[in-house]
């Protein structure tokens, strides 16, 4: 396996520990305010709404945030606007980094990032140069502890996943985004519980890091962007060797 879903825990744990102090429940609510807007308020005829209902439920935000991002999306209630944008860019080792934004001020987004961008010595690199190596997915974890492998991935594939792998104590699956839902909902009513669940960008061609001083200094990086307002998501080409994996874990 590329390493996908070991960088996807490390994301959760951290979305763990953010929720903790609300963080993760203002980011969820300004993307599915501008999901609302663009595709309406009923989530079965809004995928992607849908979706992102599933991952605030995954980090246990409450229903009313939920229904009243939805509300302030739809204009039943009053919201600010926010503009989508996406910058590109480097870490240390050419580790690549996508950087999505929900802003209300674009010239103070662009500002403060590239001032983050600026302090690790690097700079943002040409729309598209960057994104162009990675791929839309589903991506689906759960534990392999009591779960049947076979059994999994038939009901799974049936569902319209695109590929299942066991990666340590953990299977991933992942999914076209157009079925994520699809396939989420027959584990779900399997019975199987996921670790995390998201449509997220995975790299085409990850960079593997071996040195656990470079993966601290790129986590540290991603980090700094993540916390702040105006950043929703990071993605990285970063692929972490097993045993810098397990360097880094002792740090927590």
């Amino acid at each position: 396996m590329s390493g996908h879903s070991k960088w996807a825990t490390i994301k959760h744990k951290k979305g763990a520990a953010d929720a903790k102090r609300g963080k993760v429940f203002s980011k969820l609510a300004k993307e599915i305010m501008v999901v609302a807007r663009q595709g309406g308020g009923d989530p079965s005829a809004n995928i992607t709404l849908r979706t992102l209902i599933q991952k605030a439920k995954g980090v246990n935000m409450p229903n009313d945030n939920i229904d009243r991002a939805i509300k302030k999306g739809t204009g039943e209630a009053g919201g600010a606007s926010f503009e989508e944008i996406v910058y590109e860019g480097y870490a240390s080792g050419g580790v690549s980094l996508i950087v999505y934004v929900l802003t209300d001020n674009k010239n103070r987004a662009a500002a403060e990032i590239r001032h983050i961008f600026k302090k690790q010595g690097s700079d943002f690199a040409a729309q598209g140069s960057v994104s162009r190596a990675f791929d839309r997915k589903g991506q689906i974890l759960v534990s392999a502890e009591g779960v049947d492998e076979d059994q999994l991935m038939g009901i799974v594939l049936d569902a319209g996943a695109e590929d299942m792998q066991q990666d340590g104590e953990q299977f991933e699956i992942l999914t076209d985004p157009a079925v994520f839902n699809e396939v989420c909902d027959a584990v779900e009513t399997a019975g199987i519980e996921a670790i995390n669940k998201e449509v997220t960008l995975l790299p085409t061609l990850p960079v593997e890091v071996s040195d656990a001083g470079t993966a601290r200094s790129i986590l540290k990086f991603i980090a700094t962007l993540e916390d702040n307002d105006d950043v929703q998501n990071v993605y990285s080409s970063m692929e972490m060797t097993d045993e810098v994996m397990a360097e880094i874990g002792d740090d927590e």
